[in-house]
């Protein structure tokens, strides 16, 4: 057995079967016109699928509601053309032997990085805040909400419908599921708001159980939840492990089958006085597997595979222990489609630098 071989391993969660650990990370692309996924697109997904990469989750999909999506190349999971899109994607990623989930998303009170796009209606969230003291949008209503959750429980259903083996909410990295959780930009002082992250949980808890409703019991659900927003990278939701359970458990509870753990560097310690990371948490406090992300396959100290891929070791090891289930590569796996390939060969001297470069490619 070689030393990574656990990575390659057979995991099996319900109906989700996959062949290996390993993870593609949703990666945000902006390469689908007019929110349609087209052909370059399967092809883009299916060369991952088609090079040891066990389950594939897709860069964020927009839901059906007016302001969901922010760039105009980012795809949507609703509408005929969109979704006859996704249906190539996937047929192409089972032809290669993969797995796949689309990531559902809405970006809430979260700004266009390109100044010609403006969203079909004001920007959304729970109290028209995109970061503490930063007004943009509009503060949901009721009526808001309960259409946002119908339409990720659509998009979940779709997703079953064409095919896909399992689906992911985001509830990370500060938009619009991660906006209720964040008391800074959750205002609200109905039922929807609070002063604990347990009460704050509402909205992502009735969205999970939306969702389930949407899906059944066998159909694998998946959730990213994180600490930092990229509003605020050192920002802390969960001090203690008391804190978390109180955000996590009401999540297992409502349905999630599958944590994914999104924290900057996967061998940072959550805690004090403990080496678990966040996904190791997860996993204790809820008893669900979970996936770790954050770095996998960079060196510690700069964005470069410089020397292959050393901190497998330390993933590897901390899988074995039990930590988590299964691991997502993100920028490692954007430069070079057969980096799994070439982990599960131990050729780690074929493996290709990341570089900023590798952003602009895309391929």
């Amino acid at each position: 057995m070689t030393r990574w071989e656990p990575l390659f391993r057979p995991f099996q969660l319900k109906s989700l079967h996959l062949r290996s650990r390993i993870v593609m990370s949703p990666m945000t692309r902006g390469k689908s016109p007019g929110g349609v996924p087209n052909d370059a697109v399967a092809a883009y997904y299916r060369r991952r699928a088609d090079a040891d990469v066990g389950l594939i989750v897709s860069e964020g999909t927009a839901v059906q509601r007016p302001a969901a999506r922010n760039q105009p190349g980012v795809p949507r999971f609703h509408g005929e053309d969109a979704l006859a899109g996704w249906r190539k994607v996937i047929e192409g990623v089972h032809a290669a032997g993969g797995a796949m989930a689309p990531q559902l998303w809405h970006v809430g009170a979260f700004r266009s990085s390109d100044p010609s796009f403006e969203p079909a209606a004001p920007y959304e969230s729970p109290s028209g805040l995109h970061a503490p003291g930063d007004p943009l949008g509009q503060a949901m209503s009721d009526a808001d909400i309960a259409d946002t959750i119908t339409s990720f429980a659509a998009g979940a259903a779709s997703a079953k419908a064409l095919g896909f083996d399992a689906v992911e909410l985001h509830g990370a990295h500060g938009y619009l599921i991660d906006q209720f959780f964040w008391d800074a930009v959750n205002r609200r002082t109905d039922a929807y708001g609070g002063t604990t992250l347990r009460e704050r949980t509402r909205f992502a808890a009735d969205t999970v159980r939306g969702v389930r409703r949407a899906v059944g019991e066998d159909f694998v659900v998946i959730f990213r939840l994180s600490q930092f927003k990229i509003q605020d990278y050192a920002l802390t939701l969960a001090a203690t492990p008391t804190e978390l359970e109180e955000w996590v458990t009401p999540l297992a509870d409502a349905g999630v089958d599958l944590f994914h753990c999104s924290q900057r560097r996967f061998w940072d310690a959550e805690f004090e006085g403990s080496d678990l990371n966040l996904a190791g948490w997860v996993k204790k406090i809820t008893g669900k597997p979970t996936i770790t992300v954050g770095s996998v396959g960079l060196a510690r100290d700069e964005a470069v595979l410089a020397g292959g891929p050393a901190s497998l070791d330390e993933l590897v090891r901390r899988m074995e222990r039990g930590d988590f289930d299964l691991a997502a590569v993100g920028r490692a796996l954007l430069h070079d489609p057969r980096w799994a390939a070439k982990v599960h060969a131990c050729s780690h001297t074929e493996l290709m630098n990341f570089s900023m470069e590798s952003l602009k490619i895309l391929t």
